[in-house]
């Protein structure tokens, strides 16, 4: 029943380095093999997870668990006041914990598997210490299951030359698993890096001199609070409104009540190919539905008129119009220092505006990052002030 890159790959190897999406069946690849060691006679095995309750809910007891796999006569039993697995024919896998990398000195093994070691906190000395224990036998092999994250660890396995490489995304076990997950989740991170990395399985590199990295993304993801001080909408416009123009960014973000100010990235509403009296109604209909305080347009490009057209769609919306005086990497750095310190958050992932986060550099010939420039606006508005944005002049 397995996949062809859930079999374990012929030749001269050390390590099986399976990198995988979330619900690719990585644990059940894991565990198929183990079984499949245990019959060629592998009999101390290491099974190293992020925490000893990893260890024993997803790789022995978990529904794709050693003792959940494999052929009925030959699953082990489990002894959990020893962390132990035992096989009929006299096999003992060990469990382990990334938390405590002391735990495996003094052991040797002949089989390991390590489960999502990109997860693992100080990997470097867990596995250390488990490469040193595995000794035993004439043919000494290991499998990794993970779904990758750019770990200076993983990297370095992936470029030994006794490890193999095999992946496997979410969609190739679509049969396996719940509609909803494809229709409901699934699809928020799909044409994302985010995605990429958490679907399909690839590394993705952080851009280098990019001022926004993913885990600081990562870092920024919250629950939206019920209440603001403040809310803004704030507008990019482009130069033109032909279908091959820049979009006009729309983004609309919130300062919460208290200190130390933080403040909400909630809706990224950017609009491709519109009319100046079709994007300015989107970002009036935005200040209605958000109850906003406001309206923040940088009239750069369109001067006076951005203004205009903003009014002719509803007189009655204040609009703060804003023109850089420097450029955009100059204006994005204060805001890319926010994040950096916790106290900017993102109320669900924007995978466009995300993408253009962490590409953004600032370097000549980069396409103008609408959505980004739209929401430094915004949160320069509500987290910088008159003061502390000087690159700001208010028209």
């Amino acid at each position: 029943m397995a996949r062809p890159d859930q079999k374990a790959p012929k030749g001269d190897w050390t390590t099986w380095l399976v990198l995988g999406g979330r619900g690719a069946g990585k644990t059940r690849t894991g565990a198929e093999w183990i079984h499949e060691r245990v019959r060629q006679g592998a009999k101390r095995i290491a099974l190293v997870a992020e925490t000893y309750a990893d260890g024993r809910e997803v790789m022995v007891t978990g529904p794709s668990g050693l003792t959940q796999s494999g052929y009925p006569s030959e699953r082990p039993s489990y002894e959990p006041s020893r962390r132990r697995v035992v096989w009929p024919g006299g096999a003992v896998g060990h469990v382990f914990s990334a938390e405590d990398p002391e735990g495996l000195r003094g052991y040797q093994f002949d089989t390991a598997w390590s489960d999502e070691l990109a997860k693992w906190p100080g990997g470097g000395d867990t596995w250390s210490n488990l490469q040193m224990g595995l000794r035993l036998g004439d043919d000494p092999r290991q499998v990794v299951t993970t779904t990758p994250r750019t770990v200076p660890l993983l990297k370095e396995i992936m470029g030994r030359e006794t490890t193999i490489v095999t992946r496997a995304s979410s969609y190739a076990n679509r049969a396996n698993l719940a509609k909803s997950f494809f229709t409901e989740i699934a699809a928020i991170y799909e044409g994302t890096a985010l995605g990429r990395q958490e679907l399909l399985g690839e590394i993705i590199e952080d851009r280098e001199g990019a001022l926004w990295s993913w885990p600081m993304i990562e870092a920024a993801r919250a629950e939206l609070p019920q209440s603001f001080a403040r809310i803004v909408v704030a507008v990019d416009p482009p130069v033109t409104s032909t279908d091959r123009s820049d979009a006009c960014g729309i983004v609309v973000a919130g300062l919460c009540h208290g200190e130390p100010r933080r403040a909400f990235v909630i809706a990224d509403l950017t609009v491709r190919g519109l009319s100046p009296a079709a994007w300015a109604e989107k970002a009036v209909a935005a200040y209605h539905a958000y109850e906003a305080d406001r309206v923040v347009a940088e009239v750069n490009q369109g001067g006076d008129l951005v203004a205009e057209v903003l009014r002719t769609a509803d007189p009655s919306v204040p609009v703060k119009c804003v023109r850089a005086s420097r450029g955009k990497i100059v204006r994005a750095e204060p805001i890319a220092a926010l994040y950096e310190r916790g106290r900017v958050f993102h109320a669900r992932p924007f995978k466009e505006l995300e993408d253009q986060m962490t590409a953004f550099t600032g370097a000549s010939g980069e396409a103008s990052p609408d959505r980004l420039d739209a929401m430094v606006w915004a949160l320069t508005d509500l987290m910088l002030g008159p003061h502390g944005a000087p690159i700001v002049r208010t028209l």
